[in-house]
């Protein structure tokens, strides 16, 4: 028990000492911090590619269902998980690729459609957003709308039942979805201060030199006699003498002179 006391105290005085050491070094952390941001803001703003997003919303129930009991809610909740699948199989991603084709003139292959899409359903909604994401806005709004409209035919055609309502159709986005400045900005911060931070606790947990009268006791296991105070006033005080004498000698000669 006294060991585990000693140890969790030796802990606390070398955790007190790095925290001193971390306090007396805030203008360098603060400093770290500045230009971590800095550089975050830079890579973000001049070597990040922005990126577009376009989303295309529709509503999983078609218009000849009715939802008259709670089955039918459930029913409705189910599709919406069934619609995520169909909106990224093949039948469908080839039949948005020439439907692309056809009306806006581009080529696209499966791989290029499925690294823009991503379908997903808000939870508690019959609600599927199927988004397209691209360094082109017209391109992911492209997709986006061609990928909707593929998916409410193939579901329609196999419910055999009118198409899925689109309850939004996308638009070319105007901003970027990323990167984000303010978040880079900040995670380029908090990285510059953690960094600064881990330098400063390794160099205090690798300087074995003996600074106090705890560690002549911890190390050595010898009793403190006495302690030299360094007292900065009394070398500010002696340079102010010595300047003093150098005037003093600098007017006396000059007095001479005359």
């Amino acid at each position: 028990m006294n060991k585990n006391r000693e140890f969790e105290d030796e802990m606390e005085i070398d955790l007190g000492a790095l925290l001193h050491v971390l306090l007396r070094k805030w203008w360098l952390i603060a400093i770290c911090a500045f230009m971590g941001g800095i550089i975050a803001l830079g890579i973000t703003a001049g070597l990040l590619t922005p990126m577009y997003q376009s989303n295309a919303l529709l509503y999983i129930l078609n218009k000849t269902t009715s939802v008259t009991s709670l089955a039918d809610i459930q029913i409705g909740t189910e599709l919406t998980a069934d619609f995520e699948v169909i909106a990224t199989s093949k039948p469908v991603i080839d039949a948005a690729i020439e439907r692309i084709k056809e009306e806006e003139g581009k080529s696209f292959t499966r791989k290029d459609i499925l690294e823009m899409l991503q379908v997903s359903n808000k939870s508690g909604t019959r609600i599927l957003t199927i988004s397209a994401t691209s360094a082109n806005p017209q391109d992911a709004c492209i997709v986006a709308n061609a990928v909707a409209g593929e998916t409410a035919d193939r579901m329609a055609d196999i419910m055999k039942a009118d198409p899925p309502t689109t309850v939004e159709p996308a638009e070319v986005s105007e901003k970027p979805v990323s990167p984000s400045m303010k978040k880079n900005t900040a995670i380029g911060f908090l990285a510059g201060i953690v960094l600064v931070c881990a330098v400063l606790a390794i160099r205090f947990m690798l300087n074995d030199n003996i600074q106090t009268e705890e560690d002549v006791e911890r190390y050595l296991g010898l009793p403190t006699l006495a302690t030299i105070p360094y007292v900065k006033s009394r070398e500010k005080e002696k340079a102010g003498k010595q300047r003093a004498l150098k005037e003093h000698k600098k007017e006396a000669l000059s007095e001479k002179k005359q």
